[in-house]
Order: C-alpha cells, then structure tokens, then sequence
C-alpha cells in the first residue's frame, strides 16, 4: 500500500436541520485514506456513517471543515466541477444501485465510459470484462427490472470499477446478497485491491464486511471513536 494520500478531511461538521431543530451528523472528522486501503467504515445507526460518505464523495457540503480529493479541495468546488470529479475520479455504489432502467447491464456499466470519452473497442472490452469477473456475463443484455437485487449490486459495483476511479466508496455493498455472493463479491474487490491498488472505502453493518477490511474506522455519534489496521 502506498502512503500518498487519495482523500483526506479535516475537522469535517455536518448539521442538518430536522423541523428546525439542528442535528449533528458529524462532529468534527479528521480521516485520510491512502491509495490502497481497503477500509470500512463501521458504526450504529446514527452514527454518521453515511453521511461521511456523501461528504468524501461530494454529493454534499460540510456545514465545517474541508474534503479534499488527490490534493484537491472539493468542499470549495462548484456543483458543477464536484459532478466532472466524480465521474473522473470516485467510484460510487449506492444502497439503492441507481441503475439506470432503461439501460441494460452492459450499458449501464458503459454509460460512466461514455461520458469520459472511452474509445468504443476500449469501453466494450472493459464492460464485458469486468461484468464476466463479477459472474454477470450471461446477464449482459439484461434490463435492469429483468435482475435480481443482488444482481443489480453487481451491475453497479461493475459501473463504478469500470471507470477506474482513484477511489470507490461503498454504501452497504452486501446489504441486497445472500452471503455467498456477499462472500465472492468481497473476494472480487480484495483481488482488485490487491492486484490493480484500487482504493476502497466500505459503510457497512455486515460483519463479514467488517471483518474482511484491511482497515476499521469505528464512529460513533458523529466522531471518529477507532481507526486500526486490521490482518496485519
């Protein structure tokens, strides 16, 4: 693992307002993962798991505090420029997969492709690829409504390796899989990690999630409560 530093915040604040009365999210965050972690990060509901989350990706703003992403400060970006990062540079799977329906697998994996100008013989070979490793390869044609949850997951983990982003952030990858394709997905990404250094960032409750990272960054109510290595 290299010690550069891929996403790094400081003294992250996230409030929300709930019928007017103020929520604290997060309450001051000071994190930075480095090319090739392989980190999750674990916590009670509430926590502000997913909030971190959004706030590393640049789907929101800090109430306080700065996110920057490969040196670059993103809580200052226009929305504009913060969508351009995240389709160059974060790889995100949501809880909710946000396939696009009318699209089939193939092609919802080859959308993030097209917007970043992959040249068509590159996109296809990349597409099939990555969607055969993740055992989708008789599932290409398929539309999104014609698949199973857990493979709509795999869709959308294959959507965003596709782009080879700096890093990939996670929000419960395993929550729609039995665990036996739980278990092979995590294989698939431990091997990307291993092999290709991609960076991964997990917000999970699974315990084989949870057990399976490198690195564990416990919260609790809004801060940082642990940070350790884990598997040596």
């Amino acid at each position: 693992m290299s010690d550069e530093a891929v996403v790094t915040c400081s003294s992250l604040k996230k409030t929300y307002r709930d019928d007017g009365v103020p929520v604290h999210a997060l309450k001051g965050v000071d994190l930075e993962l480095r090319r090739g972690d392989f980190a999750c990060i674990a916590g009670p509901s509430g926590s502000g798991k997913t909030t971190l989350l959004n706030l590393l990706g640049g789907l929101d703003l800090p109430t306080e505090g700065r996110v920057f992403v490969e040196g670059t400060e993103v809580s200052s970006m226009s929305k504009t420029d913060r969508a351009d990062l995240r389709l160059r540079r974060i790889g995100f799977v949501f809880q909710a997969f946000n396939l696009l329906p009318v699209l089939t697998s193939a092609e919802n994996v080859e959308y993030v492709l097209l917007l970043q100008e992959t040249p068509k013989q590159e996109r296809r070979r990349r597409v099939r690829e990555i969607l055969e490793a993740l055992d989708m390869g008789e599932y290409l044609d398929r539309m999104p409504g014609e698949l199973s949850g857990g493979q709509q997951q795999r869709v959308a983990v294959a959507r965003a390796l596709a782009a080879r982003p700096a890093i990939v952030l996670l929000d419960e990858p395993t929550a729609s899989l039995d665990s036996e394709t739980g278990s092979r997905l995590m294989d698939y990404l431990e091997r990307m990690n291993s092999e290709e250094e991609h960076t991964f960032l997990f917000c999970s409750h699974d315990p084989m999630v949870i057990e399976r990272a490198h690195r564990l960054i416990r919260l609790k109510d809004g801060r940082v409560e642990s940070d350790e290595e884990q598997h040596g």
